[in-house]
């Protein structure tokens, strides 16, 4: 059954058991997303300070992505993958042994960020591993099932183990346990997987430092990959942004630390559903189409619902997490991109997907800045507001994001956008 499944669409089993490595890795990224920046508030310090430290980590966090698609091509996925892991390794211990029990963000900070410098080496390295080995016509359903696995890990199940294990092991030894999800999954992606295949024959000839900063000069040699960056920063910039300051508005509306880590949980519950079925339906659909009027447009109105729910109805927990969901399911919509952004540069899809990794990085910067920047002067509900303009600035970018006429979608995206 399984294998006939695999079959069906249309992937190797080799990139199935690296989407299952992935999966168990992002559960030990993610298990303190949800309560580590109320804990740290509690311990002593300002909301700022707690997104000052997530802003930097986000940075280190998008350096690193916007590398890693350069540098698995150049030296392989694979040795990419393992690199980030030894990172993120290193980073964690240095944080946990150190960083944390000083309280000093001096020490925090940049223990913190050596962490974040190590997972998009090994998710994203692998998300080129995909656009290598998927077939094109199965592209957009590949990325979908990579996000789907992604979005699992970092902000389904570490999050569901944290709501289960903080009571009985506490802040501390939760985040030591993540370590073992994290050797797990890249024992399973990495040392099980051994079959060799296109993405991992590297490129020493592009080992240069012209072909590096092609990740970045590429976004102005062709504008629509540079756009496609922008709007791969906005996509999730509200999602990092809301784990710095939306525990403590739940928790001001009536809610407890429980209720917020369940709302989380079944926003990116929702959100791994939809990243397979848009997935899925973007390469029937129009991969532009579905970015631009479910992503974009959907997370603007989801935003606000979000928000908003709790402040005119109160406490009302089913309500809030069917906005959540909402706001999940609209998040799945930006998936074709990281089928788009390959496309729109055959010849040099690392580099594409260099561009699209260090948008996905800076958004977990971008967040938490916008609510460093603005929560003191505007309050929570400015910071929302923001967020909801930014959905639809990015909107308007993806009209100009169009496809080359050779692309399987781009034809149907044509007819469709006769009717839109």
């Amino acid at each position: 059954m399984w294998n006939g499944l695999i079959h069906r669409i249309g992937l190797s089993p080799k990139l199935m058991l690296g989407y299952a490595g992935v999966l168990v890795f992002m559960m030990g990224e993610g298990l303190e997303q949800g309560w580590l920046s109320p804990y740290l508030i509690g311990k002593g310090l300002t909301i700022q300070e707690s997104a000052l430290l997530f802003s930097v980590y986000g940075f280190a966090a998008a350096i690193s992505a916007w590398f890693s698609g350069v540098l698995a091509e150049i030296f392989t996925a694979r040795r990419v993958m393992l690199a980030g892991l030894l990172l993120f390794l290193l980073g964690s211990v240095c944080f946990l042994a150190w960083g944390l029990p000083s309280n000093n963000l001096a020490v925090m900070i940049p223990t913190y960020a050596l962490r974040g410098l190590g997972y998009p080496l090994f998710a994203y390295g692998f998300l080129v591993w995909v656009a290598y080995e998927a077939p094109p016509e199965r592209l957009g359903s590949a990325v979908g099932i990579f996000w789907f696995v992604y979005s699992g890990g970092l902000s389904v199940l570490g999050v569901l183990y944290s709501s289960v294990m903080l009571p009985y092991l506490g802040e501390i030894q939760t985040l030591w346990s993540a370590l073992i999800f994290v050797v797990l999954g890249a024992m399973i992606a990495l040392m099980l997987n051994r079959t060799p295949g296109q993405a991992e024959v590297g490129n020493k000839d592009k080992a240069t430092l012209s072909y590096v900063l092609k990740g970045i000069t590429i976004a102005f040699e062709n504008p629509k990959i540079g756009l496609g960056g922008i709007v791969r920063t906005i996509n999730t910039s509200a999602a990092y942004g809301f784990v710095v300051f939306m525990p403590m508005y739940m928790m001001d509306m009536g809610f407890s630390r429980t209720d917020w880590l369940q709302m989380y949980a079944a926003l990116w519950t929702v959100n791994i559903i939809f990243n397979l079925i848009f997935g899925v339906i973007s390469d029937g659909l129009g991969w532009r189409n579905v970015v631009m009027w479910f992503g974009c447009v959907g997370c603007a109105i989801t935003t606000l619902m979000f928000y908003y729910a709790p402040y005119f109805f109160g406490p009302n927990y089913l309500l809030t997490v069917t906005a959540a969901g909402l706001f999940g399911a609209c998040l799945a919509a930006f998936v074709p991109l990281s089928a788009i952004m390959p496309t729109l540069a055959p010849e040099n899809k690392g580099a594409a997907m260099s561009v699209l990794n260090l948008g996905a990085g800076l958004s977990t910067f971008v967040g938490p800045a916008v609510v460093g920047l603005f929560i003191g002067s505007l309050g929570s509900s400015g910071v929302i507001w923001i967020f909801t303009g930014m959905y639809l600035f990015s909107g308007v970018l993806m009209k100009f994001v169009t496809l080359p006429k050779p692309t399987i979608t781009s034809v149907k995206e044509h007819h469709q956008s006769l009717t839109v």
